[in-house]
């Protein structure tokens, strides 16, 4: 698969398999438009395919990780829109954050700044959430009349912090400081402003060194258990790790144990 070239945000790779996905509309805070999410969804779908890249950093540009639909490019439009072209749209929205949690490579989430309405769905979508202190989140779909509930967030939220805290900020879409995220458990780490690329970046490369189909393998058993009973989620488990044990991977690091050095797992993650 060739490397994505998008022309609504910034996309780079670096030697260590690591790719970054950067909004940049600071102006706009970083809002998303119609062709920006089209574009989001189609590049999480084709990182799918592309075996060079064993880690993803999401973030933003400026004071901003991303404060959902654009006012101007958007919710105007919405406003004449039929009920075919709206529930068109609103597809096109969950389109992206699906194909965050289907692609098989770890997200990390690098929440520089506001995080509001569909840049907070995004952010939960993502494997990983490390904020600046200034990242404050709402999911503040309520505020304009809407669901709570959109692109997923009904779906992932309660999964990530439990039923309580999601039932509050979905419906009453109040702004959650960045100390009080990293509380319930929805920031994995929050940390200065100016250490929060290195953070997220040192994050995703420890994950891009990694035994790339065990990651994988794990990330795919969280998002099929999910609907599962316990038995079938051992069972499907059982499967897994046959599987995994079948890769290289687990041989090298077998080998590294015994010869007490640190593993060198391939840079390339295959099937199992």
């Amino acid at each position: 698969m060739e490397r994505p070239q998008p022309t609504t945000f910034r996309y780079q790779e670096d030697d260590r398999g690591v790719a970054t996905i950067r909004l940049d509309r600071p102006e706009r805070l970083n809002a998303l438009t119609f062709a920006s999410y089209r574009e989001l969804a189609d590049t999480f779908r084709m990182l799918q395919h592309r075996p060079a890249v064993r880690a993803v950093v999401l973030t933003g540009t400026g004071r901003a990780f991303c404060s959902g639909g654009d006012a101007l490019d958007i919710i105007q439009p919405l406003l004449a829109m039929d009920a075919v072209e709206l529930l068109q749209f609103a597809r096109l929205t969950g389109e992206l954050i699906l194909h965050m949690r289907q692609l098989r490579t770890p997200i990390v989430a690098a929440l520089n700044g506001t995080t509001c309405g569909a840049g907070a769905v995004m952010a939960i979508a993502a494997d990983f959430r490390v904020a600046a202190t200034t990242a404050k989140i709402a999911f503040l779909f309520t505020k304009v009349g809407l669901s709570g509930a959109d692109m997923g967030a009904g779906f992932l939220l309660p999964r990530l912090i439990g039923m309580g805290h999601a039932t509050s900020l979905l419906m009453r879409g109040n702004f959650l400081a960045a100390d009080e995220a990293l509380r319930i458990g929805l920031y994995h780490e929050v940390v200065a402003e100016s250490e929060l690329m290195a953070r997220a970046t040192a994050l995703a490369r420890e994950l891009a060194d990694g035994p790339q189909v065990g990651l994988q393998m794990t990330k795919e058993m969280l998002n099929r258990e999910l609907s599962m009973d316990l038995g079938s989620a051992i069972e499907a488990e059982a499967q897994a790790q046959a599987l995994c044990m079948r890769d290289p991977d687990f041989r090298e690091a077998n080998r590294a144990f015994v010869e007490k050095r640190a593993p060198k797992f391939r840079r390339e993650g295959g099937g199992a």
